[in-house]
């Protein structure tokens, strides 16, 4: 897909959410776009992973010559997917760091 710059928009609607979500991600900085792009830990990285093979499908790649071929729509819509996925999966990875820090000061405590 080869997009002018000016045809992004497109892509993501012309409506006023998805303007909004697009000046918002070309406002970012480029490291600010790399700092969110990487999940802090392996688990993340391996249920993102284990997401988008389902997908697209898991054949291996090794013993078919696979090609996706799909709408804008579509790819649209599995950008949002995958999007919601990561945000759920930061959120949920970061609830959890947040109980397993409170069971430890909970264990601290206790032991004082």
């Amino acid at each position: 897909m080869n997009n002018a710059p000016g045809q992004a928009s497109e892509f993501f609607g012309k409506s006023a959410g998805g303007n909004a979500l697009m000046q918002y991600v070309q406002s970012l900085e480029p490291e600010t776009i790399a700092q969110l792009s990487k999940p802090d830990s392996s688990e993340v990285l391996q249920v993102m992973e284990h997401n988008i093979v389902g997908l697209l499908g898991g054949l291996p790649s090794q013993h078919f010559d696979i090609t996706i071929t799909t709408s804008r729509e579509h790819l649209g819509r599995l950008l949002a997917s995958a999007m919601m996925s990561g945000y759920f999966l930061r959120s949920a990875e970061q609830r959890m760091t947040f109980e397993q820090a409170l069971a430890e000061v909970d264990g601290s405590s206790l032991a004082d």
